[in-house]
């Protein structure tokens, strides 16, 4: 987002800026009285500017606000975070203005934590200029104090230190920070005494300020606290008279001029406001103040704009293929088309070239049916080889059984005449074609009749019967054939009649049998 409104809020004052493109705008001081709310929601809604969508970023500059160094036992996770919220509670309940900093760990003892807690101890001074943005609408990123951003001015400013106060002059009065190796411990502001437009006393705030951080232990007795001031270069060389170095005290000076161009601003600002409305303009780090539910606009507006955003790329993604799309099927057409001609020229020459050969005794399509047809017959054709392979197989199995003749047939099985010999079938009368039996479309049926004599001992017929049975079963095993027994050494018709006799035994003797072996490959 290239605009944003940076409000700047005192005790008794809000001055809005405008950024826009990285530049800061002028700014426009409201008081805080009905008047001036008025003059702030009219800044708003005021057309030309289109304000009410630009995300708006709070910068507090108050002297209500509290800071509290506290060591809590190291516990992370949904434990330490439930332990931080009940620390804030306990140490700020009127404020829903409040967070907190990890500064570090003890080196002996527990290690516990070292915690910065932090917070606005008057939220009624920022309760009208919040209920106008909540009435307008407009989207909150953020609440911020100056005290926290001065964190990364330091940083802009390399400014080395173990022992570091810096001291400010600012729209809410003078500030005077203390970090510790680089990390904020405690921030203060007091009202500025100005003689020709000098802060009079900042000697004497400063010799407060080390005395608070001597009592309270943050700065231990001997140590050196080195005392940064940002001022303009007029007033350099009558703050220098001012502030004398000391045993425990050593002063040092940045011109605001140079402090603007380590952090971008292109003007040379009176006040260190405007250094920190840059930085937070270029840079804005994470909300020092939860803003609760004045955030939801922005998070409204961030929502709608990351679903706009992803709809754009949608759209260019479907641009883009169909784009693709439309030259491949371009570059397909041409080479569909020159393939075409190279076909066509091809067929020209063949034309050609075969034009001015002798005629061939058999075209070559007939030529092509011919191999297929010898492949078909060649791998089709019926022969008895694999019935002859069952046969065998099952008599190797019944040894009772002797073979005396074979007839097999390629086709439908022949009807047996009343002589017992086949009949052949006619041609025309229900015998199939030549081509079916070669194995034209597909492989004929086979049927394979066998005489045999079964060994029957005392002559018995059971027992004949029985191994004839098991005989036919074995060969039946087999996929795809049928077997029948056309004949049985023993009539067991109803109307037929049995005669014999049981006086004497009888001797051994064998049955003749007749079976038909009909198989589909």
């Amino acid at each position: 987002m290239f605009r944003k409104q940076l409000l700047y809020i005192t005790s008794d004052a809000l001055c809005a800026y405008d950024w826009n493109h990285g530049v800061l705008g002028p700014g426009h001081t409201f008081p805080a009285s009905a008047a001036g709310l008025d003059g702030f929601a009219a800044w708003l809604e005021d057309p030309q500017a289109h304000r009410l969508d630009v995300p708006a970023y709070l910068l507090t500059d108050l002297i209500e606000e509290d800071f509290q160094h506290q060591l809590l036992p190291h516990v992370r996770g949904k434990a330490g975070r439930a332990l931080l919220d009940r620390r804030k509670q306990q140490l700020h309940r009127d404020t829903p203005y409040r967070g907190s900093a990890l500064l570090g760990r003890e080196s002996t003892g527990r290690h516990d934590d070292q915690v910065l807690f932090f917070a606005l101890t008057n939220p009624s001074l920022l309760q009208p200029w919040t209920e106008a943005l909540e009435h307008l609408r407009v989207p909150v990123a953020g609440i911020y104090s100056t005290s926290l951003l001065s964190i990364a001015l330091v940083k802009k400013l390399s400014i080395a230190h173990e022992h570091l106060l810096l001291v400010t002059q600012q729209s809410g009065g003078l500030r005077q920070s203390y970090y510790e190796k680089g990390q904020l411990r405690f921030s203060r502001q007091t009202a500025t005494i100005a003689l020709d437009g000098v802060a009079v006393n900042i000697a004497l705030e400063t010799e407060k300020t080390r005395q608070f951080l001597t009592s309270t232990r943050m700065l231990a007795r001997g140590d050196v606290l080195n005392t940064v001031i940002l001022a303009p270069a007029p007033q350099i060389a009558k703050l220098e008279l001012l502030c004398d170095n000391g045993v425990e005290v050593a002063y040092h000076f940045i011109d605001l001029q140079l402090a603007g161009e380590r952090v971008g601003l292109r003007r040379t600002p009176a006040l260190a406001d405007e250094l920190l409305l840059t930085l937070l303009g270029k840079h804005p780090p994470p909300s020092h103040y939860p803003p609760g539910a004045l955030a939801r606009y922005y998070h409204f507006q961030r929502a709608r704009k990351t679903l706009y955003g992803a709809s754009a790329l949608i759209g260019a993604s479907a641009a883009l293929w169909c784009a693709i799309n439309l030259l491949g099927g371009i570059a397909d057409g041409a080479a569909t088309q020159r393939l075409a001609q190279e076909t066509a020229s091809y067929q020209e020459r063949y034309r050609s070239v075969m034009s001015t050969q002798p005629p061939a005794p058999a075209k070559t399509q007939n030529m092509k049916v011919a191999v297929t047809l010898g492949h078909m017959i060649a791998s089709q054709a019926p022969e008895p080889g694999r019935l002859l392979g069952v046969l065998s197989a099952a008599l190797d199995q019944a040894p009772q059984v002797k073979l005396g003749q074979l007839q097999w047939n390629a086709g439908p099985a022949p009807a047996r005449a009343p002589g017992g010999q086949p009949q052949p079938l006619q041609q025309g009368k229900g015998a199939p074609p030549g081509s079916a039996l070669a194995g034209i479309p597909v492989a004929p049926p086979q049927a394979l009749r066998l005489e045999a004599d079964v060994d029957m001992p005392n002559n018995d017929y059971r027992a004949a019967l029985s191994a004839i049975t098991s005989f036919a079963q074995t060969l039946a095993r087999q996929p795809g054939l049928r077997v029948a027994i056309e004949e049985a050494p023993l009539d067991l018709r109803s109307s037929a009649s049995l005669s014999g006799k049981s006086v004497t035994p009888a001797p051994a003797s064998q049955a003749r049998f007749t079976l038909l072996l009909a198989w589909q490959p």
